[in-house]
């Protein structure tokens, strides 16, 4: 468990079962909701990859400079990655023409890259240390490349592989109960585990906001982008203010 200490200076939620679904959230509305400017829209993948990454700029910047952390912060930050995620990840997919196994290729260096400057640069990658401007940027810089990595796998998955949504939905939940099985029963690093669940949750968000909006005919639901985006938004609100009701009462119970 933290100190005190440092659960008061860090600018991160603590890693629960709460956080988890909120991410697997955020990480399908940041796919219903860049689609749904990129093509219903029709604003296309580069100038809606301008849109979401001054929005991410903007919301990454209101994170450092807080001063203590600030849940909805937090996580529109989350979501601002996810929806800069989709749209960059198809820009470069489909309309630079590297393809899927180009872009994941290429995607997967960078996150690699970021996290080793990050551990030779600040010693740690671990979240509970993001409690620095430094270590923010970092931290920041990491969660984009690691959804828009998510976002090339899961359409590598569906598309490419021939698995269809919802196949390619149970494969990444399985890989998933993976990550959770090695938490429980074995002694494989903690940070290791925590960058790997957090790169799975975004291909399987990806999917399931695939499997929610696509045609019928080729495999999804047919719903409407903003609809399906309204639903995952207020869905997020709820779960948000679930968690900060928790952890208050957690914390008027635990003695000091």
């Amino acid at each position: 468990m933290k100190p005190a200490t440092e659960h008061a200076l860090a600018k991160v939620p603590e890693v629960t079962l709460g956080f988890w679904i909120i991410k697997i959230a955020a990480t399908t509305l940041g796919e219903t909701g860049g689609d749904a400017v990129s093509m219903s829209m029709n604003l296309g993948y580069l100038l809606s990859t301008g849109i979401f990454g001054a929005i991410f700029l903007a919301t990454v910047v209101a994170q450092v400079k807080a001063k203590r952390f600030h849940p909805f912060l937090y996580w529109s930050t989350i979501v601002a990655t996810t929806t800069v995620g989709t749209t960059l990840a198809d820009f470069a997919d489909r309309s630079l023409g590297i393809g899927y196994a180009g872009g994941s290729s290429l995607l997967l260096a960078l996150l690699l890259g970021s996290l080793f400057v990050w551990h030779r640069t600040l010693g740690s990658v671990s979240a509970s240390t993001v409690s620095s401007p430094k270590a923010e940027a970092f931290y920041w810089l990491t969660i984009m490349f690691s959804q828009t990595l998510g976002t090339a796998l899961g359409d590598w998955t569906a598309d490419t592989a021939g698995l269809g949504y919802a196949n390619a939905s149970l494969v990444f939940s399985g890989l998933l109960a993976l990550v959770v099985a090695a938490y429980f029963w074995t002694g494989v690093s903690r940070t290791l585990l925590f960058w790997t669940a957090f790169v799975l949750t975004r291909p399987l968000g990806a999917v399931v906001g695939d499997f929610l909006d696509k045609p019928v005919t080729g495999g999804g639901l047919a719903l409407s982008r903003y609809s399906a985006s309204a639903a995952l938004l207020a869905f997020m609100l709820v779960a948000i203010l679930v968690t900060q009701v928790i952890d208050h009462v957690h914390r008027a119970f635990t003695p000091d």
